[in-house]
C-alpha cells in the first residue's frame, strides 16, 4: 500500500488547518503533495511530514464525494429580492 498516492485521505497535524481531514488530489514529489481540505477549500501544496495518513482512499475526482468526506456545503445562492 503507498501512502503517497491521488485520493488518500489524511489528517493535518501541523499548521492553521490542524486536525482538518484532507485528501490528496497531486502527487508533486516525495516531499510534497497538493491537498483539498475542509477549512481551505482550494488546492494547495502540503509538506507530507505534515500529514497523517489514514487507512481511506477516495476518488479524488468525484466531487460529490470529496465533498461528502470534507464536509463541505454548496453555497445556494440567495433568491434576488425586487425593490
Amino acid at each position: 500500500m503507498t501512502l503517497l498516492e491521488e485520493g488518500r485521505v489524511c489528517v493535518k497535524r501541523l499548521g492553521r488547518d490542524a486536525g482538518d481531514k484532507a485528501v490528496i488530489t497531486k502527487v508533486i514529489d516525495r516531499n510534497f503533495v497538493m491537498i483539498m481540505s475542509h477549512s481551505r477549500h482550494k488546492q494547495r501544496r502540503c509538506n507530507v511530514k505534515h500529514l497523517e495518513f489514514l487507512n481511506e482512499k477516495i476518488d479524488h475526482n468525484n466531487k460529490e464525494q470529496v465533498n461528502s468526506l470534507l464536509e463541505i456545503r454548496e453555497r445556494k445562492e440567495a433568491p434576488k429580492s425586487k425593490k
